[in-house]
């Protein structure tokens, strides 16, 4: 028996389900997953979950808000003049953009609404302010 250990390389299926069952993101059909543990390329309880796992072991682990990504703040919900978005965008409520954040890093935002002058975005965490459960399956330590 391999027991997944921190710093193991390993490929992985999980499903994201929403509190009410819905499924926000899987690898199936896709191919699994590939990284290191304790790299924190993903989510940092996502990765630790898979420690002390066997090839061919699933397990389902509960996140809350907190424990996942966090309150939805308002805060980061900001209002920009429609000039920062290139004029070529045709814009809808719901709609995802990438933009240049204050860093200079790309970051994800949401549209919630827009006029001819401005744009409201929320720059949460799409899963921000959600109850999380995770469906993991450990498919290979490489």
């Amino acid at each position: 028996m391999t027991l997944a250990k921190q710093g193991d390389h390993i490929r992985v299926h999980y499903k994201i389900l929403l509190e009410d069952g819905s499924l926000f993101d899987s690898t199936f059909p896709r191919e699994p997953v590939q990284f290191q543990i304790g790299q924190n390329k993903l989510h940092l309880a996502f990765e630790k979950a898979f420690i002390g796992m066997d090839i061919g072991e699933s397990k389902t682990i509960t996140l809350s808000v907190d424990q996942a990504f966090g309150p939805h703040l308002p805060e980061k919900v900001v209002e920009v003049n429609r000039d920062r978005i290139a004029p070529d965008v045709e814009l809808h409520k719901g709609q995802r953009l990438k933009m240049m954040g204050c860093s200079r890093r790309a970051i994800m935002v949401k549209v919630v609404d827009f006029s001819e002058s401005s744009v409201t975005l929320d720059t949460n965490h799409p899963l921000a302010g959600k109850n999380l459960t995770l469906e993991l399956t450990l498919m290979a330590i490489l």
